[in-house]
């Protein structure tokens, strides 16, 4: 199975977004999952650095893919369960070569207006992109909400705004939190900081709204099924991208 957490606008925690369900499939759904970045700012593959130099964490494989990516997702998604692609804040061939195999996509955007600008060109480009890939589910997701009760009409305003599109909007949000801060330095996620905190119910919400499961052991037998749904065997050529391997 294939996500894609990306987006057009930068800093709307998308990075974060992407560590946090790789550690809950991983840690909870007992998972095989490898990463791909395609940021050049590297966020994913760093953090994925630290994270495998600390013993005490689970392992978790990360490779750095750009441009044409489409046959190079499809190859891996043969050897894991899940595949979880971080695109960088930008419209660019990457993001449409994920959108184009992707089972699942989640964008984020903070309840601000000048992220809220960017749905128009995303649902443009997600709408494009299902021509091809038409079973694909796309989701935007509301993130780093402020958690002042005054502040509570911003969320609900924000959600609206997405749901003037064909885009779903999820119900669950997350908050902007030191945590999610200071896991990431680290190498770490909100689960092994503090498994039961407020952020960690967060992100728990987030990933089994988007998967459309109630808890994570719900998900164990997922990919496999959905494997066997696509049927036949992906074409594995290679395409010509630079490619690391952490």
């Amino acid at each position: 199975m294939i996500l894609l957490v990306g987006g057009e606008k930068g800093g709307s925690g998308k990075s974060c977004l992407a560590q946090n369900i790789a550690v809950f499939l991983t840690t909870e759904a007992q998972a095989s999952v490898i990463m791909v970045d395609c940021d050049p700012q590297r966020t994913t593959s760093d953090w994925i650095q630290a994270r495998n130099n600390n013993p005490e964490l689970a392992a978790i494989n990360c490779v750095q893919l750009y441009g044409k990516i489409r046959n190079d997702l499809l190859s891996l998604e043969q050897h894991y369960d899940y595949v979880i692609v971080d695109c960088g804040g930008q419209d660019n061939l990457a993001l449409r070569a994920s959108l184009s195999v992707a089972s699942h996509a989640l964008m984020p955007l903070r309840p601000k207006r000048r992220d809220l600008k960017t749905v128009v060109h995303m649902d443009d480009i997600v709408a494009t992109c299902m021509m091809i890939n038409p079973k694909m589910k796309a989701n935007f997701v509301i993130t780093q909400c402020p958690s002042l009760p005054n502040q509570a009409s911003r969320i609900l305003e924000a959600k609206d705004v997405c749901r003037t599109y064909d885009i779903n909007v999820l119900d669950a949000v997350n908050y902007s939190r030191n945590i999610y801060d200071d896991s990431e330095e680290s190498g770490r996620s909100v689960f092994e900081i503090d498994p039961s905190g407020k952020a960690a119910q967060e992100m728990r919400q987030i990933a089994c709204e988007l998967f459309e499961v109630t808890c994570a052991k719900e998900l164990i037998n997922q990919p496999e099924q959905h494997m066997t749904q696509m049927g036949g065997t992906y074409g594995a050529s290679r395409s010509q991208e630079k490619r690391f391997v952490m």
